[in-house]
């Protein structure tokens, strides 16, 4: 076994009883903004990493695994492209995803932690890619709570790349059935709402399936996805929300067609990979089936 007395270790905790270690070969920034603690470092095995709060955000080696599968089922499905708006995704990572969607005419982009933005810019500029400097792209410091209540505008797709709900997250006041009402009223006709949401780990799935309970109240379609995510160490689970659109159930054609249009190349997603992202385990359709909290 080789020695590890030389590395320093980013130790994440999962759990009291499960955590996940990374060596450690570089620490570019850590500190605390106004709404979280946050760190960048260079792990031995994934690169770049942002950290939030004590948790992954985000990897250089696998950081497009999270971020196609976030954007491009809802957009691939989404009858209006031309507008579309993201909550949260300060690396910018998912607002290079949607920039390289030819008929995407405006995103804007809202997040609360300007810090996190910059840091960002300044650390992980190959995560924007420059889509900062996009002239369709709208970057909004701010909160996205205020947003959602005061703008008048809709969109034909909502992607909401906010950390979990926990009690002490900045995003914990915007996972609730109000919020999900106004989300509603800023969806275009035929538009889709996507979020991540959580973890689809067989012990660990309770939030995930409150998310989804939650959310059959305001729409006809909410369709889990996942995927395994290295960095995160575990199944990464999403929502897909529409009253028109059902995500699951995207022709392959429709889906492959899209991809072959987007600016750049993918590495993870297109149609099969589409059709593995909905292909849930049987656990994962009971506890989505079973009654019990909601926001």
């Amino acid at each position: 076994m080789p020695k590890t007395e030389h590395w320093q270790w980013y130790v994440e905790e999962f759990s009291p009883t499960e955590t996940h270690h990374h060596a450690l070969e570089e620490t570019y920034y850590a500190g605390r903004t106004k709404f979280q603690s946050v760190a960048v470092v260079r792990s031995a095995t994934f690169g770049k990493m942002l950290i939030l709060d004590g948790d992954t955000q985000s990897s250089q080696g696998d950081e497009r695994i999270y971020h196609e599968t976030l954007v491009h089922p809802a957009l691939a499905g989404a009858g209006d492209r031309s507008r579309v708006l993201i909550l949260g995704g300060g690396e910018g990572a998912t607002l290079r995803e949607v920039l390289r969607c030819a008929e995407v005419q405006a995103c804007t982009m809202v997040d609360i932690d300007g810090e996190v933005v910059d840091l960002s810019k300044r650390f992980l500029a190959e995560w924007g890619a420059n889509a900062w400097n996009d002239k369709r792209a709208n970057v909004i410091i701010g909160d996205a709570l205020k947003f959602l209540r005061e703008s008048k505008e809709t969109f034909g797709a909502i992607i909401s790349d906010l950390t979990e709900p926990l009690p002490d997250s900045p995003s914990n006041p915007l996972f609730n059935a109000d919020v999900f009402r106004d989300i509603k009223a800023r969806l275009a006709d035929g538009g889709v709402y996507v979020l991540q949401a959580s973890t689809a780990a067989f012990h660990n799935i309770a939030l995930h399936a409150k998310m989804a309970r939650t959310l059959r109240t305001f729409f006809r379609y909410v369709r889990s996805f996942s995927t395994h995510v290295p960095a995160f160490d575990t199944e990464w689970a999403f929502l897909a929300c529409s009253d028109k659109i059902d995500l699951a159930a995207l022709n392959p054609a429709q889906i492959d067609a899209y991809v072959s249009k987007l600016n750049g190349y993918n590495t993870f997603y297109d149609a099969e990979t589409h059709r593995r992202l909905f292909s849930l385990p049987i656990f994962v359709r009971r506890a989505l089936a079973e009654e019990g909290d909601v926001f």
